[in-house]
């Protein structure tokens, strides 16, 4: 089966974007028909695939750009892909952005050597190909099992600045936590950030919300070194937390009973923000006690043990688009990108996910919907820190 483009009715006149979605079996053929369903006979300014990585990921590609005429492409494996029809699994989802008032440039670095500032730096730089627009925008895409990812963030900020919002996710793997792919143009990378600098004359909106609540009094982190939280009120981190939880005794002896627990039991951190940062716990040290999280857990900060339902997860999503649209100052949406974490699908089941997904149309009015499930996602419009866990991440094009 596969999704026919959806279009809002502006695109009838000067700015556009297009969705694609395809399930079949055949890479070449999958990306032949999500490519062409996006760009319609368009000429596209910018493609963005999400897709499984079960594909033969290089014929896909070569399908998808044999279609665009090479436009310029970033992308990413995933968790799971989302279009304006409802969530997906094992498909290929393309979005095609053109028309007039706006500008794209492209880049990807390698985060080989843990230089994972270096490389959101590197690929930040592209922002200076931009030909002058008012509003501007990088979407950034990396591998989500390289390492610290708020490192990533910090390096793209010290090239972007203040003045230019930050916005993407982690790819991922169909949840194998083995290896995730990024595309840029022809090539499939490994362990690498891909980004494209987009330039608009019209508002872009970012909305970014997680539906997670406080469970219990706040702890210390006594001790944590990068994103390892070893102890939390100066006791083993792994015992505070399985203990304030009364989690399931296979969850404290066995790595993958761990994970699934820990998938809607996340630590959040205090930030002067709307809410506080989510970390999701990826793993557990029998051995010395300590918990591994995505990215950075500060030492000497506070964390809450968070948890969440369907209705703070709907919630939720309600906001985020509610934010990213009130951004575009009136204006209607031609489209909205959406990187929505693997753990928030977790918590919602598969009916959940539909309803979610139901729910980001109706905000939308018209507009395709495309993106997908994420092992992080990145929002920066203020301040320096930008990534987050266990999050809904909207992207509102006008």
């Amino acid at each position: 089966m596969s999704e026919g483009e959806v279009t809002h009715p502006d695109e009838r006149r000067r700015r556009w974007v297009g969705v694609g979605q395809s399930a079949a079996a055949n890479s070449r053929a999958a990306g032949i028909e999500a490519a062409s369903r996006a760009v319609a006979g368009r000429s596209a300014a910018l493609l963005v695939v999400f897709c499984s990585d079960s594909h033969d990921l290089e014929q896909l590609l070569e399908g998808i750009n044999e279609v665009s005429g090479n436009a310029p492409l970033i992308g990413c494996s995933t968790a799971g892909e989302i279009a304006t029809a409802g969530p997906a699994d094992l498909s290929v989802v393309v979005t095609a952005l053109g028309g007039e008032g706006f500008s794209v440039a492209t880049a990807s670095a390698s985060l080989d050597g843990e230089r994972l500032s270096e490389g959101g730096a590197a690929v930040a730089s592209c922002l200076s190909e931009l030909a002058e627009r008012e509003h501007r925008v990088l979407l950034l895409l990396t591998d989500g099992l390289a390492g610290d990812q708020q490192e990533i963030v910090r390096g793209a900020y010290s090239v972007a600045g203040a003045g230019v919002a930050l916005v993407g996710g982690c790819a991922g793997d169909d949840m194998k936590m083995a290896a995730t792919a990024q595309f840029h143009g022809s090539r499939v990378l490994a362990n690498s950030v891909v980004a494209a600098a987009v330039g608009s004359d019209a508002p872009l909106g970012i909305g970014v919300r997680h539906g997670w609540r406080r469970v219990g009094e706040p702890m210390v982190v006594t001790k944590s070194a990068d994103n390892r939280v070893y102890s939390l009120d100066g006791e083993p981190a792994l015992d505070v937390y399985l203990s304030r939880l009364n989690a399931p005794a296979e969850a404290a002896v066995d790595a993958a009973a761990f994970t699934l627990f820990a998938m809607t039991h996340p630590l959040g951190l205090v930030r002067r923000s709307q809410e506080e940062h989510v970390r999701f716990i990826a793993d557990a040290n029998f051995e010395d006690r300590s918990l591994g999280c995505i990215a950075e857990v500060p030492q000497g900060g506070m964390a809450w043990i968070m948890q969440g339902d369907d209705a703070s997860v709907l919630e939720a999503t309600d906001r985020a688009c509610t934010d990213a649209l009130g951004a575009l100052g009136g204006r209607p949406p031609v489209g909205l990108l959406t990187f929505d974490c693997i753990a928030r699908r977790g918590v919602l089941g598969e009916s959940g996910i539909r309803r979610e997904i139901g729910r980001i149309a109706e905000h939308a009015a018209g507009a395709p919907v495309a993106g997908f499930y994420t092992y992080g996602e990145i929002a920066r419009t203020s301040g320096i820190a930008g990534f987050h866990n266990q999050t809904l991440v909207v992207l509102a094009v006008s």
